[in-house]
């Protein structure tokens, strides 16, 4: 079992996320190449790869920045009734997000100059119905609303820890707070999927250990079914129920943490063929691997 915490526990049969041959090109650039992936329901599932092997462009395709030319993404946000799903290509972010998938970013997107509570709020109080009208007015439906978005707000702090710094200001928490707290955010939509790209960089060991910990529990207590873009392997390892592998856009491998490990194209991949008896070389981009992102290879 590893330091940083548990494996979530099982995740389900049914597929809420369907993602089949897409294709990502701008002009001569190929970004992503018949990728074909599956997240099931309560499931964290982890997208690896050395650098430029189009994992942000998934995600950015996934959440409607891109529209791939070819495949389809099809949401399912309640496999027990059946449904075909929704074809996510196409549609806008808002609307996207509005199906119950919600995401983070590599880089930290808070507004810095509002409270840690009222950047929460923002996202719990996008899905009900109150405007600035009836917020003037002070209707009595309004006011109740008001009530339950505080509290609702307070509960996701509290669940990451930071509730004592409802009312300091954003862009004053440590880096790792502000990660914590984009979470939190992301939260605030109840999404059924939650993409979270690159949760634990710039964190200390401490802060990903208190991390893991987190995305963890946020699986297990919400049912939430996480897709995990990182580059640190320890972390991922310690956490995913299945890991994809991607480079040069297209999908290398995947599987059980403990099968990535033993990859041998996964290994290349990361960190160069056998060269002259030497051990292997570095990957193709000196951020591939790290000395705490290295796969465990033993």
């Amino acid at each position: 079992m590893s330091e940083l915490g548990t494996h979530a526990g099982a995740a389900g049969s049914e597929v809420v996320l369907e993602i089949a041959g897409v294709c990502l090109r701008f002009g001569g650039v190929v970004c992503l190449n018949d990728v074909s992936l599956s997240l099931h329901r309560r499931e964290i599932l982890a997208v690896i790869g050395p650098n430029g092997a189009g994992k942000t462009s998934l995600f950015n395709s996934l959440t409607g920045v891109y529209r791939p030319g070819q495949g389809s993404i099809i949401f399912h946000p309640d496999p027990a009734r059946g449904a075909d799903g929704t074809d996510l290509i196409g549609k806008s972010i808002p609307a996207i997000n509005r199906l119950g998938i919600a995401r983070t970013f590599q880089n930290i997107r808070l507004f810095p100059a509002l409270t840690t509570l009222e950047n929460v709020k923002i996202s719990v109080e996008a899905r009900q119905r109150s405007g600035a009208l009836s917020a003037m007015l002070g209707l009595p439906w309004q006011r109740r609303e008001e009530k339950a978005s505080n509290r609702a707000s307070m509960e996701l702090l509290d669940e990451v820890g930071l509730a004592g710094k409802a009312n300091d200001l954003a862009g004053g928490l440590a880096y790792g707070e502000q990660r914590r707290l984009e979470i939190a955010r992301a939260l605030g939509t109840k999404p059924t999927v939650l993409l979270l790209d690159e949760p634990a960089a710039g964190t200390n060991a401490t802060e990903k250990r208190e991390l893991a910990a987190l995305i963890t529990a946020i699986n297990a207590r919400h049912g939430t079914s996480i897709l995990l873009i990182e580059h640190d392997m320890h972390l991922v390892m310690s956490i995913a129920h299945r890991v994809a592998v991607l480079n040069f856009g297209e999908k290398l491998a995947e599987g059980r943490p403990a099968q990535i490990q033993q990859n041998p194209a996964v290994i290349e991949a990361y960190l160069g063929k056998p060269d002259n008896g030497r051990r292997h070389r570095r990957a193709r981009t000196p951020r591939a691997v790290s000395d705490t992102n290295e796969l465990d290879t033993r």
